[in-house]
């Protein structure tokens, strides 16, 4: 199974600026030993899994509530797919392969 995760979460009560918050999530990210990719507006990441995915999100709420955020907003979307891997690397070479090189 590969699941492909796209989600970005931030605090909505710490002012305009959140990168200090964003980027303790993407260190955690990071440091599971998933696949991502990091993008201006979001992360995408592949597991295994849907539960190592979800933790995840779990994960990164639970990094705003410790850093004292009283909302956060997330957007999460899922492509779930049993029997491969290494999709998000595949979809960017499926691309390439019909039209050519794309920025990534």
């Amino acid at each position: 199974m590969s699941v492909l995760l796209e989600f970005a979460m931030f605090p909505t009560d710490k002012g305009e600026s959140v990168g200090a918050y964003v980027s303790q999530i993407i260190g955690m990210i990071r440091d599971s030993g998933s696949d991502y990719q990091l993008t201006p507006m979001g992360t995408i990441i592949e597991t295994d899994t849907l539960p190592e995915a979800l933790a995840l999100v779990e994960a990164a709420y639970r990094i705003l509530e410790r850093a004292g955020c009283a909302r956060v907003y997330s957007t999460l979307t899922l492509d779930i797919r049993q029997g491969s891997g290494n999709r998000m690397q595949g979809k960017l070479d499926s691309v390439r392969e019909k039209i050519g090189e794309v920025r990534s």
